[in-house]
């Protein structure tokens, strides 16, 4: 990618969207952010002098915005929380014009269809991670404590499961305990996955989330961070297992850091880890 004097950022919520900033200041690249209501952290405003505040699904506003400063590439970094999104969605007349195109309402369709109208627009959608190649999962051990025999079965089998739901655009997150599934992730994100386990873990729980086999990686990257050690910690969970190269290890060292503290062990997996547990099923996804 040759460096852009400029570029823009559709921000979501969590510590991405400062991360993006920050990389981009530190190779002197203006950043103009959109910032969702409801979503983005407010403290956006002290980052950036240039930040227009939308209503998710305001899409026409955010392209006007960013063609007033000749933005030509912007990348989206950050969630949104897809229950909000759907009770609180105010698509403006091109949003409302772009969800009239996806006959099913499915991430994946509704995110390309997005990128497709800005590209429309002399604005071309890049890779979230452009800036921030080191924050993508390594493969391995990654924590002082390695998994046990028990949690690496659950794992295996966890990874494979997970793989086959991102399939199906379900979600990316999977708990389970001794090769049990206690819950699977679905509209209401990975917390609320991870909060309804709690009762089934007995401190032994393992969680596992990875990007979709056919993940479009400008957007809705798996990702965890030091909120999720403390979540996962709250629920019993001993040991997160993530997709190698595709999910996004927020702030590394304090995420291993916070993990170490809290005895939890996290694990970048590979298809090699991929148990024969799911093998025979023939899903033709």
């Amino acid at each position: 990618m040759n460096t852009p004097s400029e570029i823009g950022l559709i921000a979501g919520n969590g510590i991405f969207p400062r991360l993006f900033i920050e990389a981009a200041h530190a190779r002197s690249i203006r950043v103009v952010a959109a910032a969702m209501q409801g979503e983005t952290d407010p403290t956006i405003n002290e980052l950036l002098p240039d930040v227009r505040w939308v209503r998710v699904g305001e899409l026409g506003k955010i392209i006007r915005y960013f063609k007033r400063y000749g933005i030509r590439e912007a990348a989206m970094a950050g969630g949104i929380a897809k229950s909000r999104a759907l009770s609180k969605l105010r698509p403006d007349m091109t949003g409302m014009r772009v969800l009239s195109r996806c006959i099913l309402r499915r991430d994946d369709g509704v995110l390309r269809a997005i990128a497709t109208e800005f590209e429309h627009n002399q604005i071309r959608i890049i890779d979230s991670t452009t800036l921030l190649p080191e924050i993508l999962a390594p493969s391995g051990v990654l924590t002082e404590r390695a998994p046990s025999e028990n949690e690496w079965a659950s794992l295996r089998y966890g990874y494979a499961a997970a793989r086959h739901m991102g399939a199906l655009d379900i979600g990316q997150s999977i708990v389970l305990k001794s090769g049990a599934v206690l819950s699977v992730e679905g509209i209401e994100g990975t917390d609320a996955c991870i909060e309804r386990s709690k009762s089934f873990t007995g401190g032994e729980g393992v969680l596992v989330k990875v990007a979709k086999p056919n993940q479009d990686m400008r957007f809705d990257v798996p990702a965890i961070g030091e909120k999720t050690i403390d979540t996962v910690s709250n629920a019993g969970i001993r040991c997160i297992g993530i997709e190698a190269g595709r999910t996004l290890l927020l702030a590394p060292q304090p995420t291993i850091a916070a993990a170490n503290r809290h005895g939890i062990a996290i694990v970048g997996l590979t298809p090699e880890d991929e148990t024969c547990g799911l093998q025979s099923l023939d899903l033709d996804i």
